[in-house]
Parts: structure tokens; C-alpha cells; sequence
């Protein structure tokens, strides 16, 4: 919880903008509210927790986007955490309601692969809800999304990543959840067969079958791939997962979890492949 930390405490000022900074500054202002008083302004007088929020976050005029300490990570940090359940938010609402089991599995992603402690879990529910609950279309949210991320293709691939996770853990996704998908990865640029290389990932892995064709799924290939198409897909998977690569990016440490569990599954599907066929 360390950039969430770091923004509760104060130590860093930005300004999203756009509907992800609508949303952060609905939750996060709340957040400050229910906080206990911890600092003062310039002269040494008090001012209040709506203030502190207010000043933390840039949102009175002339408000800094960043701090002097470096606020650029947090910034990235906070707008794909912040769009990341913004997004999913969107896509558990697709039908116009959301109902029990798509609540689970947002929660289920946030508790399993996340493994957020209580105090950032209750926040990226509240993102979740917020965004719910916003004017934002899922057009508006990938579109800024993709704006700050357009120069870093592990982060937009990572939340195509996420959207599949989180849409096939019961089984199943439906044909207007893919449509938002499909629709994301047009925005940020996808063309159709790298979609459908990560859509294999899951289209199989989920289905029940185990064994070589869950492997080749995970690998985004079809199970006739051959010896050289298995040893590409692998190199380019390892490369864009790493836990190195991703951490520079400045990804939110509560998504270098996700990555890091997904390089492991990479890893593994690889060493299966190539036992059963003597790579």
C-alpha cells in the first residue's frame, strides 16, 4: 500500500483531470474527510480535512500536478489503479445492472490475485463504486487511460489482461463484455490478432480442460503451434511480464503482484510444453 500511503499522508500533490480524476477525487476526498488532521498550510494556521484533500490533490486553482518530491509514479500508480476498477466498473455494468456474481468477481480479483490488505481493498471498492455509479463511459476511461499510458505497452497488454481475468472467473464472459473489451483494445491500439492472442489465454484455460491445452492457452497459442512459434511466444511473454520490466514501469505494487503471479503461470506452461515435447 505504499503509493496509497504516501497520497493519504499528504506527501504528494497531483491532478489527474478527465473522469479518472473525477472519480479519484471523489473517493480520495472522502478519504481525507474521515482522516484525522495532520498538517497545516504555509503560515503554520490549521485548515480543515476538505482543505487538506483539496491541496493534496490540486484540485483549488493553481494547483500542482506534481509534487516536489516526484509525484509522477504516484500518478501513474493512481490513474491505472484508479482505472483499472473504473473500467471493470463499467463492464460488470454493461447489461444496465450488476448483479451478485459480478460484485464477487471483482471482489474475488481484488482479494486473490491482488491480495490487498483491508484499507486498500475498502479503496479500490470504493473506486469501483464510485465509478459505477459516474457519468464516465468506458470509452472516456480508456481513452485517458491509454493517454498516459500510450508509450508503455506491458501496462495497456497487463489491463487487457485484467479485463479477461476478471470476466471469465465464473466461466463464462458475455458478448457485451467482450464487445468492451475488443473496444479497449481498439483504443489502445490492438490489432485483432494480438486481441485474440490473449483471448486464448483464457478461452481454454477456464474451460476445465488441463494438460497441454491449458498451456497452450496461457502461451495465447492454438495447441498446433509449432516448436518455434512455442519458444517466440514464450521469449515475448517472459519479456513483457518480468517482474523487473514491470516494476520500472511504475506499476501500483498491488499489480506487480498480478504480474508477477502471471509470469509464474507463464513459466510454468512453458516448462509443461517443453517436457511433453522434448524442446
Amino acid at each position: 500500500m505504499g503509493w496509497i500511503g504516501k497520497i493519504i499522508g499528504g506527501t504528494v500533490g497531483f491532478m489527474l483531470g478527465g473522469p479518472l480524476g473525477m472519480i479519484a477525487g471523489a473517493v480520495f476526498g472522502n478519504v481525507f474527510d474521515k482522516a484525522p488532521l495532520q498538517g497545516s498550510d504555509a503560515d503554520g494556521e490549521g485548515f480543515s480535512r476538505g482543505q487538506q484533500g483539496q491541496r493534496r490533490f490540486g484540485y483549488q486553482t493553481g494547483g500542482s500536478p506534481f509534487s516536489s518530491q516526484g509525484g509522477s509514479r504516484e500518478q501513474a500508480q493512481m490513474v491505472f489503479f484508479v482505472g483499472a476498477f473504473s473500467m471493470l466498473a463499467r463492464i460488470a455494468s454493461v447489461d444496465g445492472v450488476i448483479n451478485t456474481a459480478e460484485r464477487k468477481k471483482v471482489e474475488e480479483f481484488i482479494r486473490r490475485d491482488l491480495r490487498l490488505d483491508p484499507q486498500s481493498s475498502a479503496i479500490a471498492i470504493q473506486v469501483f463504486e464510485t465509478a459505477v455509479n459516474s457519468q464516465g463511459s468506458f470509452e472516456q476511461f480508456a481513452v485517458q487511460f491509454y493517454e498516459s499510458f500510450r508509450m508503455n505497452h506491458q501496462m495497456l497488454e497487463l489491463m487487457i489482461d485484467i479485463f479477461y481475468r476478471v470476466s471469465y472467473a465464473d466461466g463464462q464472459i458475455s458478448r457485451a463484455e467482450e464487445a468492451l473489451i475488443d473496444r479497449a483494445g481498439e483504443i489502445f491500439r490492438f490489432t485483432r490478432d494480438h486481441m485474440d492472442s490473449i483471448r486464448r489465454r483464457y478461452g481454454t484455460a477456464v474451460s476445465g480442460s488441463g494438460g497441454m491445452s491449458r498451456s497452450f492457452a496461457v502461451l495465447g497459442l492454438k495447441p498446433d503451434a509449432s516448436e518455434d512459434e512455442i519458444k517466440k511466444a514464450y521469449r515475448k511473454l517472459v519479456s513483457e511480464y518480468h517482474p523487473d520490466k514491470i516494476a520500472s514501469k511504475g506499476l501500483p505494487e498491488e499489480f506487480e503482484k498480478f504480474a508477477a503471479e502471471k509470469f509464474r503461470e507463464i513459466q510454468a506452461a512453458y516448462d509443461e510444453l517443453r517436457v511433453m515435447k522434448g524442446l
